[in-house]
């Protein structure tokens, strides 16, 4: 008996031993995508054709990086899923009582955490309440906090084990939905601060899980003077660096929301340095961060060397498994973005949006005022370069018409404020001209004067959907004028005198009228805690559903720009847009 017992012992020595051993390296690769935007397949459904990434392509990657030996792999998602190409859509409004596609797909993929976007909270509470239980995974999101109880509404962070070593996960949304979105679709949550909230939680992190590791994950992007904002802005819509550079603790924090990539490191007030990861949109790429951990016998602690790098997935085949697995999903919503809506009698564009009225723009315009009686209608191109050719019109055509999933609101503004918020559009969109050899379009130049360029094209200084013009007015737009003095109103589009000291009803989009863009708080000059005041009416719908139905009654469209604004002078606005035009688009 006791011989049998000096072997057991030995035997539990033997395995004690060799798990020691192997504990002493541990490899692990944080794989991350963000801003999906419904990147399921490889495929656009809007446009028709292959798109450039996908999720089936990420999980080709990631699978290979599992199959590893000794290499433990973690997968995280920085949000925004759940808007961007019909196979949310369909899921989020078509067939909203169905498991969620993207849930059944991101459990398929075995993603260990994720933290919420501002278009995952844009579907509204019965969308993404149930999403939430859907998911494997938990959710994240600290600062969402719930009102009712004073908790975060969404998990504050997720702790794992990997090979031995503890690793926390923070997930964060940016605070800034309150300015985008309906108070309705987040009703109950209030989103606070992020650096003071990450002040909150690596604190009870530290004490009571005392991790090894420590991980942000917010869908926030870096640049935090984005929009005018500064570093002691409170709830800044773009705080990851914030919280890098002044919450001590984080070893690597993976950011998105800002479509942009990031690879680089900052210091703490520590002076330790702290890594920034962003994998950009669409999943045409991943963040990767690649750590071999050595445990320091002496100390007790976990030694850390850490590589990063963002791997492009857009060469990669689809994982072969996954196509397989939701091709019948795949089918249904190709079938459901075939769908006839109506018949349109000529081909419309956003290009000629970008450089005066179009029919593209005042088709919305038509449907908006139409649809509330509303005395003036507001809206923008959506898309930089978007068209719908003449004949059938599918569903798949509505997504290029309308990007976003706004509501439309009825609101209530003086003349003045109307008059305020074009000249503050048109400064975000047109140069102030000295000739007609000057550039039409206001775009963005470097510190020596020269344009900047993006993919071999001059950039924008700021995006489409900020270019905003009315309709049920007429007006001209003076571009030789300086700032606050181009725009001339010249009557409402039925030939009554426009008065500044009148109040009017205004047809505008959710975003817009929420304060998205800052037209009507820095343009119109409305306090944003009065503009909920000035909203007399929503729809229970978004505009893109609208759209969709006011087609579908009208079967036959013929869209057609209604001429009620012009930009002055018109020889150097002809010379000024053909140059812009060939610049950006080639004719």
């Amino acid at each position: 008996m006791k011989t049998k017992l000096n072997v057991l012992l030995q035997i539990v020595f033997a395995c004690f031993l060799m798990t020691k051993a192997t504990a002493q390296t541990v490899h692990l690769k944080i794989i991350e995508t963000t801003d999906a935007h419904g990147a399921i397949f490889p495929y656009d459904f809007i446009n028709g054709r292959k798109m450039q990434g996908s999720l089936a392509q990420v999980y080709d990657y990631v699978e290979k990086q599992r199959r590893k030996p000794n290499q433990e792999v973690l997968l995280l998602s920085g949000g925004d899923i759940l808007q961007g190409q019909p196979t949310v859509y369909y899921y989020n409004f078509e067939k909203p009582d169905a498991f969620h596609l993207y849930a059944r797909v991101m459990n398929f993929m075995g993603y260990d955490a994720g933290a919420v976007g501002n278009h995952d909270i844009e579907p509204g509470h019965s969308v993404y309440d149930k999403f939430a239980k859907e998911l494997n995974f938990p959710w994240l999101a600290a600062n969402a906090i719930d009102v009712n109880t004073g908790k975060p509404y969404f998990p504050p962070y997720a702790i794992f084990e990997k090979g031995g070593v503890k690793i926390a996960v923070l997930g964060m949304v940016t605070p800034g939905i309150p300015n985008w979105l309906p108070s309705k679709i987040w009703r109950d949550i209030e989103f606070v601060d992020m650096v003071e909230t990450a002040e909150k939680w690596a604190t009870i992190i530290r004490r009571e899980e005392q991790p090894d590791l420590l991980f942000g994950l917010f869908h926030s992007g870096v640049d935090y003077t984005f929009g005018g904002a500064g570093a002691t802005t409170p709830r800044n819509e773009n705080a990851a660096q914030l919280v890098a550079e002044q919450v001590p603790g984080f070893d690597i924090i993976f950011c998105g929301h800002d479509h942009r990539i990031w690879n680089r490191t900052v210091l703490n007030k520590d002076s330790r340095e702290v890594l920034l990861l962003g994998a950009g949109p669409h999943a045409q790429n991943v963040a990767v961060a690649t750590l071999k951990m050595n445990f320091d016998e002496k100390s007790g602690r976990w030694q850390k060397e850490i590589s990063t790098e963002i791997v492009n997935v857009q060469n990669r085949k689809p994982h072969k498994k996954f196509m397989q697995k939701f091709a019948v999903e795949f089918d249904e919503v190709e079938s459901y973005v075939s769908r006839k809506i109506g018949f349109f009698t000529k081909t419309t564009t956003s290009r000629d949006a970008l450089f005066g009225g179009s029919s593209f723009v005042d088709l919305i315009h038509k449907v908006q005022l139409e649809l509330t009686g509303a005395d003036i209608s507001i809206s923008a191109p959506l898309k930089y370069d978007a068209s719908i050719d003449s004949g059938l019109v599918t569903v798949s055509d509505l997504f290029k018409l309308y990007k976003y999933e706004n509501l439309l609101y009825t609101m209530e503004l003086t003349g003045l404020e109307i008059r305020d918020y074009l000249e503050f559009s048109y400064l975000n969109w047109f140069n102030q001209m000295s000739g007609p050899d000057d550039h039409l379009l206001n775009f963005s130049q470097n510190d020596s004067g020269d344009l900047n360029l993006k993919n071999g094209k001059p950039k924008l200084a700021e995006p489409v959907y900020s270019f905003d013009s009315m309709a049920g007015l007429s007006y001209l737009v003076d571009v030789s004028k300086a700032k606050g003095d181009r725009i001339q109103i010249m009557s409402m589009a039925n030939d009554d005198i426009f008065d500044f000291d009148k109040k009017y009803t205004v047809a505008i989009n959710s975003y817009r009228g929420n304060g998205g863009g800052n037209h009507l708080i820095r343009g119109a000059g409305i306090p944003k805690e009065e503009l909920s005041k000035r909203i007399i009416s929503s729809t229970k719908k978004d505009l893109r559903f609208l759209l969709m139905r006011w087609i579908e009654e009208q079967e036959n469209v013929t869209p057609s720009a209604l001429g009620n604004w012009q930009v002055i002078p018109g020889e150097w606005w002809e010379k000024a847009s053909q140059t812009d035009r060939q610049l950006l688009f080639g004719n």
